[in-house]
């Protein structure tokens, strides 16, 4: 949903032919965007019957990127439920290969450039995510294979389908007893629908007890990492990491 709206909104401002989000001048040079790391802060869950809104801005990201930002409310009391940034790249839709941002797309977009956070600049995660191995993962999960729902126009796998996915490896009491309140995603390669995958998952730390249940940047309770990677060569997809509050009803 949130991407859907970051790229609309893109099309929205008039410099862009279709619904990707690609500007004229990149569609001259057979570029498209793809998302290379995105942090999502989870206030709370939503519940069914609830109506929101998402607000959503770009900036400029360094030299050869852009920032998207997104902030969910409720939309009658505008609470905030979740942020989220992310940093996207152009990648040329033939070769598959990343290409530094040229000048006229710059052009192009820097008028709609809006200077905000979404997320505090203390709170946004630059913390490298180290990489799983066998050795070191403590959860797997094999055989995990992209359907035809999970693709998009491009016949690569949408990148939200990768957060289920990570998650298949997250031990079940960890899913049933703890909610997930924060996830940073390093996305490193595309998937097809005819690659088969492997998820695992690791914790890093564990800080039970030391939280403040009354403050919104309260410590995690649990915090893992994961990786998603081709199950065959063992190339990596995605590089993550999550954060867990206990739920309250096991307090």
């Amino acid at each position: 949903m949130v991407q859907d709206t970051a790229l609309n909104h893109i099309s929205s401002c008039g410099v862009s032919q279709n619904d990707f989000g690609a500007t004229y001048e990149m569609d001259l040079r057979k570029l498209i965007w793809v998302v290379s790391r995105m942090q999502v802060q989870v206030q709370r869950y939503s519940k069914w019957g609830d109506e929101i809104e998402v607000d959503t801005w770009f900036d400029t990201a360094g030299k050869n990127g852009m920032r998207i930002d997104w902030i969910i409310r409720d939309h009658y009391t505008k609470e905030i439920i979740a942020k989220a940034t992310s940093t996207w790249a152009t990648l040329n839709r033939e070769t598959r290969r990343l290409s530094k941002m040229p000048e006229e797309v710059r052009q192009e977009l820097g008028p709609f450039y809006i200077n905000r956070l979404a997320i505090a600049r203390e709170e946004i995660d630059h913390q490298k995510i180290h990489k799983l191995t066998d050795a070191t993962a403590k959860s797997f999960r094999f055989w995990v294979t992209p359907g035809w729902n999970d693709m998009d126009v491009n016949q690569h796998v949408n990148n939200v389908k990768y957060i289920r996915w990570i998650l298949e490896s997250v031990p079940r009491e960890v899913l049933k007893d703890y909610k997930m309140t924060s996830m940073t995603l390093e996305f490193r390669r595309e998937c097809t629908q005819s690659d088969l995958l492997e998820s695992m998952t690791s914790p890093s730390s564990s800080v039970i007890g030391a939280s403040n249940n009354n403050s919104a940047n309260r410590k995690p309770d649990l915090q893992y990492i994961h990786l998603l990677r081709l199950q065959d060569n063992k190339a990596e997809l995605v590089r993550a990491r999550t954060e867990w509050h206990l739920k309250q009803s096991h307090k």
